[in-house]
This record gives C-alpha cells, structure tokens and sequence, in this order.
C-alpha cells in the first residue's frame, strides 16, 4: 500500500487533553483517527504531535491533509 486507505471524507472533532497522540496516517487503524498499530509491516508511521492545553480539534480521516494531523479541508476535493 503505497497510498494511504480514506478512513472518512469528513474530519472527527474531539477534545483533546493535554498530552501526546498518534495520529494514524495509514488509514486502517480500527481506532480512527488515533493509531492502534494496524500499519506495522508497511511504509507507513503514526504522526506524533502534542496538545499542550485541553482544546476541541477537528482531525482529518480524509489523510490527505497538507497538515496533519488536522484537517484542512482537503476531503471536500475527493
């Protein structure tokens, strides 16, 4: 799998607590939008990234954001 698997075309919006995330990028995590492993023997790697305070997010699932892990509407062009 050289491109990662659309796991939703619209973003998940949760709230985050301090603390770090792996956002997974491979699209077949069963834990979507965060990591559970299911890339391990592919290309792919979970993005690690911080929330230093507690805030609400919208984290993309289209995975072909140009900043991830959030969504930047690229989902609407798929």
């Amino acid at each position: 799998m050289d491109v990662p698997n659309i796991a939703d075309k619209k973003p998940i919006v949760m709230t985050l607590a301090p603390g770090k995330y792996y956002w997974c990028q491979c699209g077949l995590s069963e834990s979507q939008p965060l990591c559970d492993g299911t890339h391990s023997g592919s290309a792919f790697a979970p993005k690690v990234f911080e929330v230093a305070e507690r805030k609400p997010v919208a984290l993309c699932q289209c995975k072909r954001t140009k900043n991830p892990p959030y969504c930047d509407g690229t989902h609407a062009t798929l």
